[in-house]
């Protein structure tokens, strides 16, 4: 049932495997803010960035400390800084270029995911989202955290916020994760807790300015906005993605917020007794408007991480199956438009471009499939006014078409071209996608990659298989320490028939018997005794006549075995 709804040529989305991108076991991915830098978390706590144009590793971000698996990385808005959290419940800020560590940090609990503060250029505050307990604002600078509230109560004429999930009888917490995320701005957070609810929390106060009751009251597993903070995306424990619109305005969100809350106040301060809750729900309708639901109807299956595209069109969903590497793109109007099958093997995460059609997942494995559209050349239109024609139609002829001077009304006018104005070469011109990105000439767009060595100097150094050349330059990496240099790593077998070749002048590989100690000694008599008789009748014979090819021959493997014992 892999055919698309609606037509594929309309919309620029993935369609097949175009490369894949391997190195340990990788854990999550994500792209800097134009998509040139990949940062890849690996099982081992090592951090791997990939220049995504030449699909090879710029840097790699290794903590003695970290050991443990890397469970989210997060590039800095404009891409200088890298936010990574372990199973260790460690939080490390790196800076990319100078490839040093900033802070880092331990929480009370395993962080499943941690986002930077998309304000300011170089942040220091980040959002964890621990295992099992209330969201964390945490200082990278001195260590210090905030909890945030993840539920409201009313009693009476007040509201409690509560900062941890509720409890068992037995006084043990739930395990529910608490999805939270940062508004595009920045001013805002958005935290979903497990009655189905989101929570509109502010900053700076933490402060709660509205509820957003989420269709179906689930469990909410992910938030997700878009580039341009427009929409905004819930995953949630009932097998629904759903998409919302954000009402807000990108800048003095707190004071729009303010405003609408004076504006409930006046409008319900004749009621003694009004209801705090359903007050912080109309402020939060007012905010962000609910508008459509995506799901799978038939297998009803759970999903993974899902994501927008780079101009916010398309909606791409993971299947959360084992053994079922899946994607589910619909158009953000509804429509399902494609499935892309990949490799039987689960998907742990998966990120889109943000300027390309291009899809990246990461399967249990620890390899990352890169997702690609397929395009069709055609060299058919050989000229400008060439049309293409999908079958055979009858042609008119015009009056004048075959006339020497045609009429001037009829003529194409020539565009006029200033051969003597200045083109400007230095600056770029921003496109609506960098715009939206708040690009600027001090963004980390590329990393130097680190030079290796050419094969043909190795294959001349080290007179092994090109094979085998092939497999250590695979394997090996300019960032690992126990790698022999040069790419190649000896065996000890290799090493002995290498120190072999170079005795025997690199010519030849092939290893002489050594004679024995009891042929070695009929050797030297042989060489004492005086030649008899027959040996000189049998010399003077050889050279008065003519010499075959067949005695040379015998006269060679006399030599070789004299002296040898078999």
């Amino acid at each position: 049932m892999n055919v698309p709804i609606i037509d594929p040529l309309q919309g620029d989305f993935p369609e097949i495997i175009e490369d894949f991108l391997q190195h340990g076991n990788m854990k999550c991915i994500a792209f800097n803010c134009h998509g040139t830098l990949l940062a890849a978390g690996c099982s081992d706590g090592s951090c791997i960035i990939w220049d995504f144009e030449t699909r090879g590793i710029s840097r790699r971000l290794r903590d003695s400390a970290t050991i443990s698996p890397i469970t989210s990385v997060c590039w800095s808005k404009h891409g200088h800084r890298l936010l990574v959290s372990a199973t260790d419940k460690s939080l490390t800020l790196w800076d990319v270029k100078k490839c040093e560590k900033i802070a880092r940090i331990t929480l009370q609990h395993t962080a499943l995911h941690a986002c930077l503060d998309p304000g300011p250029v170089e942040p220091t505050v980040c959002l964890a989202c621990p295992l099992s307990s209330a969201p964390l604002l945490v200082d990278m600078s001195d260590g210090s955290s905030r909890v945030l509230p993840v539920s409201v109560s009313q009693e009476g004429n007040n509201y409690i916020v509560a900062p941890i999930p509720r409890k068992f009888s037995d006084g043990s917490t739930p395990f529910t994760p608490t999805a939270a995320t940062f508004d595009r701005s920045g001013e805002l957070i958005c935290v979903g807790n497990s009655k189905g609810e989101i929570l509109i929390v502010g900053v700076k106060t933490s402060k709660v300015y509205g509820i957003i009751p989420v269709p179906g009251g689930a469990v909410i597993k992910d938030i997700v906005f878009c580039r341009t903070g427009q929409y905004v995306l819930t995953n949630s424990n009932d097998r629904v993605i759903r998409l919302f619109e954000n009402l807000l305005p990108h800048n003095n969100v707190i004071n729009e917020l303010e405003i609408v809350d004076s504006f409930n106040n006046n409008t319900n301060n004749n009621v003694e007794e009004y209801d705090i809750v359903e007050k912080l729900k109309t402020t939060g309708t007012k905010c962000i408007k609910y508008l459509r639901e995506f799901q799978d109807v038939v297998t009803k299956i759970q999903w993974k991480t899902p994501c927008f595209s780079g101009d916010g069109e398309w909606i791409l969903g993971a299947s959360a199956s084992k053994g079922e590497h899946k994607l589910y793109i619909w158009e953000r109007l509804g429509h399902l438009v494609k499935i892309l099958e990949g490799p039987k093997e689960a998907i742990i995460d998966v990120v889109w471009h943000p300027e390309r059609p291009i899809v990246v997942s990461v399967s249990v494995t620890g390899t990352a499939y890169v997702w690609a559209k397929d395009y069709v050349e055609n060299w058919s239109a050989f000229a400008p006014d060439f049309k293409e024609l999908e079958e055979n139609e009858e042609y008119i002829e015009r009056e004048d078409e075959f006339d020497l001077n045609p009429r001037e009304d009829e003529k194409e006018k020539e565009e006029v071209v200033d051969e003597d104005a200045e083109v400007d070469i230095e600056n770029i011109e921003e496109t609506s996608i960098i715009t939206i990105s708040n690009g600027s000439h001090e963004e980390l767009r590329y990393l130097p990659a680190v030079p290796s060595p050419d094969l043909s100097e190795q294959q001349d150094k080290y007179p092994a298989s090109p094979s085998r050349l092939e497999e250590s330059n695979n394997s090996a990496s300019p960032f690992d320490n126990d790698v022999v240099t040069n790419g190649h790593a000896s065996s000890p077998m290799e090493v002995a028939e290498n120190s072999l070749a170079e005795e025997d002048g690199g010519t030849s590989s092939k290893r002489k018997r050594k004679p024995s100690a009891k042929g070695m000694e009929m050797q030297a008599e042989k060489d004492k005794r005086p030649a008899t008789k027959n040996q000189k009748s049998s010399s003077v014979s050889k050279t008065s006549k003519p010499r075959t090819k067949y005695d040379i021959d015998s006269d060679q493997d006399d030599e070789f075995t004299d002296g040898f014992v078999f």
